[in-house]
């Protein structure tokens, strides 16, 4: 199947699963397949309850470039309209949930990416250190310092244990992402074993998934650097 569908992914049981009968079983995703066979596959967490249609159309163009890309509806399992974090071990369930439909379909481990914007970047950072992935992306991840809630450290303390090469992508002007907190990212991803790069660019046109054309050519360079990270090290 090619195009972009909707399906659900299986979560993976838990030990106390009997003692918790009303637990969610599976996660919806969005899914947009190649037209030629897949090279591998992304995953992407976006912390917005809508998929806006910039966000879409990153997942196609990622698509266009042979990755099958699932998007987890983190937000299906929140009631609240109002609620707009989804950070925590749910979200890495929806991840492994994810992780796992794309390897039931015979994408190997290691060719599998992921991609979060703002704390599911924080996310997505997380991730690289302690799942097989071949690569990951965050946009404007904030936690670096000081953790957020549910996470457990802050970026620099774990900087060192990323096990996928890593990029980051950070606006110069952003509140939630200080220079100096970025600067001390760089620093300290530079001492993992992997491969990294951290990237700032001025003002807050960097989100590859926000309808803001005001600087265009730095949201093309974002998008570009993101499908070159991927294509580099998804192999």
């Amino acid at each position: 199947m090619s195009g972009t569908f909707d399906d659900v992914a299986p979560l993976r049981p838990q030990d106390d699963a009997a003692a918790d009968p009303a637990r969610r079983t599976s996660v919806p995703i969005t899914v947009v397949e190649p037209e030629r066979a897949a090279r591998g596959g992304i995953i992407v967490l976006h912390e917005s309850r809508e998929f806006p249609p910039r966000l879409l159309d990153l997942m196609r163009a990622l698509a266009f470039e042979g990755w099958i890309v699932i998007a987890p509806h983190l937000f299906d399992r929140i009631a609240d309209d109002q609620a707009h974090d989804v950070f925590g071990e749910e979200l890495f369930d929806d991840f492994d949930a994810g992780f796992d439909w794309l390897t039931h379909r015979g994408v190997f481990p290691d060719t599998i990416g992921v991609l979060g914007f703002d704390s599911a970047g924080t996310a997505a950072f997380l991730v690289a250190t302690n799942r097989p992935i071949g690569a990951a992306v965050s946009v404007a991840a904030p936690g670096i310092t000081t953790p957020l809630p549910d996470q457990n450290a802050a970026l620099i303390d774990i900087a060192a244990d990323l096990q996928a090469p890593w990029l980051g992508l950070f606006g110069a002007d952003d509140p939630a992402t200080p220079a100096e907190a970025v600067e001390s990212l760089r620093e300290a991803t530079a001492k993992a074993d992997v491969a990294s790069l951290t990237v700032t660019y001025p003002g807050l046109s960097h989100r590859a998934d926000v309808d803001d054309d005001t600087v265009a050519a730095i949201r093309i360079d974002s998008q570009t650097r993101i499908y070159d990270w991927f294509d580099s090290n998804l192999r």
